[in-house]
């Protein structure tokens, strides 16, 4: 079985087109996309998850 395609946090903030620190705000509101923290402490977000985020914003904005 493949392992799920990781993003890291500079390659999620490059994508979406926002700052760390506007994400870290909408993070602490809970309206971030889910995110995993690696035992080196390294974030990262798994694509599905991701592209979940998306699906779910553009319902909100419609």
């Amino acid at each position: 079985m493949a392992r799920p395609h990781m993003l890291k946090l500079p390659e999620v903030l490059d994508e979406i087109e926002m700052s760390r620190a506007a994400f870290y705000r909408m993070r602490a509101r809970g309206k971030a996309p889910k995110l995993i923290k690696l035992p080196n402490g390294q974030l990262r977000c798994r694509r599905s998850d991701l592209d979940a985020w998306w699906e779910q914003v553009e319902k909100t904005a419609a």
